[in-house]
């Protein structure tokens, strides 16, 4: 699977192009979204979106809902989908695999995001 993905100077500019491409179909699971609150269920695929963009490490830590993905860069903690939650993060920076985010993800869901930032960066 490729990573190659259209060129963002910093992980600020990927969270203005990316949350306006969140949707119900790229949620994980499949519809477990509203408008209402864009970056939920979508931790896993935009974890991987920044480390194809920025490198870094992908972590997890535990959370009310489940497994929650988040970045490292440069020793900088990045996560994209923090506002999703209604209460502060218990990070505790499990080391994390690009295997693991996409297995709580799809390959398919995956390439659709890539392909919508990718359509976003070219407007």
């Amino acid at each position: 699977m490729s990573s190659a993905v259209e060129p963002f100077a910093t992980p600020i500019e990927l969270y203005r192009a990316i949350a306006r491409v969140w949707s119900a179909d790229t949620s994980s699971p499949t519809g477990a979204w509203s408008p209402s609150n864009p970056a939920q269920n979508h931790c896993s695929i935009t974890s991987l979106i920044v480390q194809d963009c920025f490198g870094g490490d992908i972590l997890s830590t535990k959370t009310s809902g489940g497994t929650h993905f988040y970045n490292v860069i440069d020793g900088v903690k990045w996560d994209l989908t923090a506002s999703q939650f209604a209460e502060p993060i218990p990070y505790d920076d499990s080391p994390s695999t690009r295997d693991a985010a996409l297995a709580d993800t799809s390959a398919e869901k995956y390439t659709l995001i890539k392909g919508r930032l990718a359509g976003a960066t070219q407007r």
